[in-house]
């Protein structure tokens, strides 16, 4: 059991968050270079949170170009325990609103220029994502929202795409037709890294936008993201702090679904076989398993 600290990875429109007691700033220097800015820690009540900016201040980096593990290793080693990821989307369904928010519950991983693993040749890993996100706290976020007066939606599954141009319309109906519900650029490989990292992770998306398949609806511009999103964006911050307040005074056990500990099943090299250079830069992420 253990006290929560809750990382927030900001998307766009999501560059700070509100009412943060003894904020302070702290950079940290990973084993896979550095994260996209600067950590900013504070609390809530008494519950610690440190906030990433995904794409770094001024939204400089691509979505390709976000350093995904520096990121996740970053917030590993600066004690988080679980992670929220906030990100603007594109709905590809009519119920999914511009302006609603979508608790995630699936992936489809499209994206093909990132670097998707912490692992490899030296020491191999083979996490279960059958369930990509925490149910606990991606339904304690959800709650959130619609405690500060937002609308929410309990699952969706998630298109992600390399962009960072937007869809065609072919891409747009082929995801549809897929099934998918939202459409974005940058929970992948995130999620996945996350899990690598036993990190509960959860996203809340905002949707913007109905990406180019609704012939009624302009096609997706950056204009109309952008004016959408500074609306949401309010709401996403009263929605962290709600979150926060409602796991003050709560102990943290691990994640129901075991993601603590996935890795206790999912490391198959042989100690033999080990790289040990590979092995020193996996310790603020395997060192659970891998002893120190």
């Amino acid at each position: 059991m253990s006290t929560w600290t809750l990382g927030i990875i900001g998307g766009s429109g999501l560059y700070a968050i509100d009412g943060l007691e003894d904020r302070r700033e702290e950079r940290i220097e990973t084993a896979w270079g550095a994260p996209s800015d600067t950590l900013v820690r504070g609390r809530i009540g008494k519950v610690d949170l440190v906030f990433l900016p995904r794409h770094g201040k001024g939204h400089w980096l691509t979505p390709t170009h976000v350093p995904y593990r520096a990121n996740i290793a970053a917030l590993k080693a600066a004690g988080c325990t679980d992670i929220l990821s906030v990100s603007a989307c594109g709905s590809l369904q009519e119920q999914y609103a511009p302006g609603d928010f979508v608790a995630v519950d699936q992936f489809i991983d499209r994206t093909f220029a990132r670097e998707k693993t912490f692992f490899g040749p030296g020491m191999v890993a083979h996490v279960s994502m059958a369930q990509p996100v925490c149910a606990r706290l991606s339904g304690l976020a959800a709650d959130a929202v619609a405690a500060v007066g937002g609308k929410v939606h309990r699952g969706g599954t998630y298109l992600a795409m390399e962009g960072p141009q937007f869809s065609s319309l072919a891409e747009s109906k082929l995801y549809r037709s897929w099934g998918c519900d939202v459409i974005g650029m940058t929970n992948m490989p995130e999620a996945k890294l996350a899990r690598e990292a036993e990190l509960p992770y959860a996203t809340l998306a905002m949707v913007t936008d109905y990406d180019c398949w609704r012939a009624e609806t302009e096609a997706v511009t950056v204009t109309n993201v952008l004016e959408v999103m500074h609306r949401n964006s309010a709401l996403a911050r009263h929605a962290i702090v709600r979150l926060a307040e409602a796991l003050n005074g709560s102990v943290r056990t691990p994640s129901p679904q075991g993601i603590d500990s996935c890795l206790d099943f999912a490391l198959i090299t042989a100690p033999e076989a080990r790289d040990p250079e590979l092995l020193d830069r996996l310790r603020v992420i395997a060192g659970r398993v891998l002893g120190s």
